[in-house]
C-alpha cells in the first residue's frame, strides 16, 4: 500500500511562484521509510527519481533511544515505551527536512560519509520550518498460537487484554504474554499444536484443545496434564532440564507427564520456570506539519512508518516460580 502525497511545484526553476505557474503533482512515495545513522529518515522514489529526507540533530537522537523500554510501573514484567513521542523544531540548519529530484536516483544517497558521486540532484528544496512528531508504539505478544484477546477473561468487559490480565499459573506474566500459560513447563505451542489430536479436522487446536486427563482443562492451561496427582512440571524423570516433554519410561505412550501409570515423582522438583522470549513489535511514524518549501505548498505529510530490522525484537521475561 503507498502514501500519495499531493504537492504544488512550480513549473519554473526560481525560488517564487506566479499563480498561473503552479500544478499539483503527484509524489508516489511508500507508506514506509528507512533510517541510517545517528539520524536521517529517508524514502526514495525511481521513477521520477525524487526524495524525501529528514535529518535531526537538536538534540541528538538514535534508534536505540526510539526503541527504549522501561518497566511499567503498574507491573515489573511488562514494559513500556520510555519516550511515546519526540517533537522537533525543523530549520534549515539543524533539523532539516529535504525534497531532492535527481538525474537518477543514486544508489545510496544518505548512507554514506562521503556523498556518492553519482548523485546528480537536480532540485534540492529544504524546508524553512516545521513540525516533525515522532510516535513510536510498542506491541508484545508471546506468539504462543493462542490470540492475544483470547487470553482475556474480560472480568471487566473493556474488551481488552492489558487490563486485567489472566494469569493461570501467578507467575507475574500475563497469559498474552507468557510462553507456558500454566506453568508446567511445557510450552504452549506445544501443548496446542505438537501434541493436539485434531480430531475435528479443522488444523485449529483451540476448537479441540487437548485435553489428556479429561477433567475440562485444556492441556495448555492445566499444570497436571495427565491427572495423576504429580504436577507435570515435576515429571522429570531422567534429566532435570525444566523440559519435561524429554522425559519418557513408555515409548509407546509418550512423555511421563502424559501417562498416568507413571506416577512417581522426581527425587528434584522443578525449581525455576523455562525462559520467557516475548516478542516486540515496534511502530514508529512520523508526522510533519506546517512544512515551508520554497516551491511547494504542501504543509502536512504523513512521512509513513519506518522499516528497520531493529524494530522487530524480544526480550526474556522474568516469571516468579511458586
Amino acid at each position: 500500500m503507498k502514501n500519495l502525497v499531493y504537492l504544488f511545484i512550480c513549473l519554473i526553476s526560481l525560488t517564487a511562484c506566479d499563480d498561473g505557474d503552479v500544478i499539483t503533482v503527484e509524489f508516489d512515495f511508500e507508506d514506509t521509510f528507512n533510517a541510517c545513522g545517528d539520524i536521517v529518515f529517508y524514502k526514495t522514489i525511481e521513477e521520477p527519481a525524487q526524495s524525501f529526507s529528514l535529518q535531526l540533530t537538536s538534540p541528538t537522537l538514535t534508534i536505540d533511544d526510539l526503541l527504549e523500554t522501561e518497566p511499567d510501573p503498574d507491573n515489573s514484567n511488562l514494559v513500556i515505551v520510555t519516550t511515546p513521542e519526540y517533537i522537533y523544531t525543523l530549520n534549515e540548519t539543524s533539523n532539516i527536512f529535504n525534497y531532492r529530484t535527481y538525474a537518477s536516483i543514486p544508489s545510496s544517497p544518505f548512507c554514506n560519509d562521503i556523498p556518492p558521486a553519482d548523485l546528480n540532484v537536480t532540485q534540492n528544496d529544504v524546508s524553512a520550518g516545521g513540525i516533525a512528531t515522532i510516535k513510536i508504539e510498542l506491541v508484545e505478544d508471546d506468539d504462543d498460537g493462542v490470540l492475544a484477546e483470547n487470553e482475556d477473561p474480560n472480568t471487566d468487559n473493556d474488551d481488552d487484554p492489558l487490563t486485567t490480565p489472566l494469569d493461570t499459573d501467578n507467575d507475574g506474566i500475563p497469559n498474552y504474554l507468557d510462553i507456558d500459560d500454566d506453568g508446567d513447563n511445557v510450552l504452549t505451542q506445544t501443548e496446542l499444536v505438537v501434541l493436539d489430536p485434531n480430531t475435528d479436522n479443522d488444523d485449529n487446536p483451540l476448537t479441540n484443545p487437548l485435553d489428556t486427563d479429561g477433567d475440562g482443562i485444556p492441556n495448555y492451561l492445566d499444570n497436571d496434564d495427565d491427572g495423576d496427582g504429580v504436577a507435570t512440571r515435576d515429571e522429570e524423570n531422567f534429566s532435570q532440564d525444566n523440559n519435561p516433554t524429554n522425559d519418557i519410561t513408555d515409548n509407546t505412550v509418550g512423555p511421563d507427564y502424559l501417562n498416568t501409570n507413571i506416577t512417581i515423582d522426581t527425587t528434584e522438583p522443578a525449581t525455576s520456570y523455562r525462559t520467557h522470549a516475548i516478542k516486540q513489535e515496534f511502530k514508529v511514524s512520523i508526522i510533519l506539519e506546517d512544512i515551508s518549501f520554497p516551491t511547494i505548498s504542501e504543509q502536512f505529510i504523513d512521512f509513513g512508518t519506518l522499516t528497520n530490522s531493529a524494530t522487530s525484537t524480544s526480550r526474556n521475561g522474568d516469571p516468579i516460580f511458586n
